[in-house]
């Protein structure tokens, strides 16, 4: 099994466990985050263990080849110098060389096939990892739509009964009441309260405010040329009450009318 198989099931088995147990989506959604990082720091750290099995493949089978020149150079000086003995153990282990090198850059080859896939899969798990947290949003995002919703659903239908509304109803016809209560409570108090002479004597001062503004009234016209002098000296010279103030202007009113 490869290490990608391997972290896939163990995450398959974490995402079981998590969803078997109905915790919070949201939680349950970032845990599975946080394990699916944390399977891929552990990838990384394969990948770059690979990577470097990979370079120093690569390193012992240019060191073989270089040893085999080498050799072969030495042999190259052995025949100069007329020592073919010499020039034959150096070939032979020129060959040597070269044949571990050669074994070597297979080997590096293959390997180096293997970490390139194990790079592509490592880019594949972070591209997977990056789209589930965008994912991971959209899903909290739904679920707290739906947590939403369905309190509200929850609300309307605990107040389908009307409870709340009936209690408002019911607080309001109890204001209403204190309020007729305390305005009956004050006409009481105004009524049955205090010195009944005093208060005649204030409904009197009132009607004489209003008959002074019937002599203003009066003024008024004899200013603007709208009654005979004679009478709105007569009206306002002998302080007439209301009854003969009016009795006063209709008179008038009536011989205008006749002319």
């Amino acid at each position: 099994m490869g290490i990608f198989d391997r972290f896939a099931t163990l995450l398959r088995s974490n995402i079981n466990d998590l969803i078997s147990r109905a915790e919070d989506p949201e939680k349950m959604l970032t845990q599975i985050l946080v394990d699916m990082r944390s399977q891929l720091a552990k990838a990384k750290q394969q990948v770059a263990t690979a990577i470097a099995d990979e370079k120093k493949l690569k390193d012992q089978a240019e060191a073989e080849l270089r040893q085999a020149e080498e050799w072969e150079n030495k042999a190259m000086l052995a025949v100069k110098e007329d020592r073919e003995d010499l020039a034959r153990q150096a070939l032979m282990r020129q060959n040597e060389h070269r044949q571990h090198g050669e074994q070597l850059l297979q080997t590096w080859e293959a390997h180096r096939l293997e970490t390139e896939k194990l790079k592509n899969q490592l880019r594949d798990l972070n591209d997977k990892i990056e789209e589930a947290k965008r994912k991971k949003n959209l899903l909290v995002a739904r679920q707290r739509r739906a947590q939403a919703q369905k309190r509200i659903a929850e609300t309307m239908s605990s107040m389908s009964e009307k409870s709340a509304f009936d209690a408002f109803a019911r607080m309001e016809e109890r204001i209403e009441t204190n309020e007729r209560q305390l305005k009956a409570s004050v006409e009481i108090e105004e009524e049955f309260t205090g010195d009944r002479l005093a208060q005649d004597f204030k409904a009197l001062e009132r009607g004489a405010t209003s008959n002074s503004v019937d002599t203003q009234l009066l003024a008024l016209k004899q200013k603007m040329g709208m009654l005979p002098a004679s009478a709105g000296k007569k009206a306002l010279g002998a302080g007439a009450g209301e009854e003969e103030i009016h009795a006063e202007i209709e008179d008038i009113t009536s011989e205008k009318k006749s002319r």
